[in-house]
């Protein structure tokens, strides 16, 4: 009987609970030929992501779909090439981006919304709009109302350049939606972050973030829930950051068990 060309891995039984290339089996002393395919397509794909451009006009339509007016900006880095080697270009408004806020900012707001590509423009395509629905949809139901400004869409942004954008609207909170830096098996994550008061200068420290908003991690109705309950968390304490921890929800238990996983027996 001739041997399998392909030798199985005894922890093959595993891969159906996590998406990490484990147990993938050898032949001979290399790895096998679909999962190194596998593995080149999924690179390929987080380089695309990284290098792709945003659909602005198509992300700004989609937000005035939900009832958001929408303003354009791009940050200092210009382009893709000064993006990537730039990160600092990528934190701060180009100048003709800023003084359109500037001259748009009216009587201030309670919250602003920033849709930044980041390193995934595809994470923004593809998340941003089903989460800002659900979470649309959710803080309407409050009986306090919420003054919305503008929604920014930024091309070539970082996490901090809604700090300066969210100055300049005279918003009290700004939440940024952003793509994250894609991985092996997501290319299309979208990260958020909330920020109290803010301004260019604020740190990690004075952020909540919630990451890997897509269908295949947190959904992003799921993803909302838990950004509402921070937002109104934020909003009666006045603050974000290390101080506001997401108590949305318990921790979850082990399924079928009403017990906690993390505290002994």
């Amino acid at each position: 009987m001739s041997r399998p060309i392909v030798t199985e891995n005894p922890w093959q039984a595993l891969r159906r609970l996590t998406p990490a290339r484990i147990a993938l089996g050898r032949s001979g002393i290399s790895q096998p030929t679909a999962p190194h395919l596998d593995f080149q397509m999924a690179h390929a794909q987080a380089r695309d992501a990284v290098h792709r451009a945003l659909d602005t006009p198509g992300v700004i339509a989609a937000l005035q779909e939900l009832g958001l007016a929408a303003l354009p900006a791009r940050s200092a880095a210009g382009e893709r090439r000064v993006y990537l080697q730039r990160p600092d270009l990528g934190r701060r408004l180009g100048a003709e981006s800023a003084q359109a806020l500037r001259q748009a900012a009216s009587g201030g707001c309670d919250l602003v919304f920033v849709v930044a590509d980041g390193l995934s423009a595809l994470a923004i395509e593809r998340q941003a709009v089903p989460f800002l629905r659900a979470l649309l949809e959710l803080l309407r139901q409050d009986d306090s109302p919420w003054r919305l400004g503008p929604a920014v869409v930024v091309e070539q942004g970082r996490v901090a350049i809604g700090d300066e954008v969210g100055e300049l609207l005279r918003a009290r909170m700004v939440l940024v939606l952003i793509g994250e830096r894609p991985g092996l098996s997501s290319p299309d994550s979208l990260g958020l972050y909330f920020t109290w008061a803010p301004r260019p200068g604020r740190s990690d420290a004075q952020r909540n973030c919630i990451s890997n908003v897509r269908p295949e991690g947190l959904a992003p109705a799921e993803a909302a829930s838990r950004a509402a309950w921070l937002l109104r968390a934020a909003r009666s304490r006045q603050l974000t950051g290390v101080a506001l921890k997401d108590e949305s929800a318990p921790l979850d238990a082990v399924p079928g068990s009403s017990r906690n996983f993390l505290l002994p027996e």
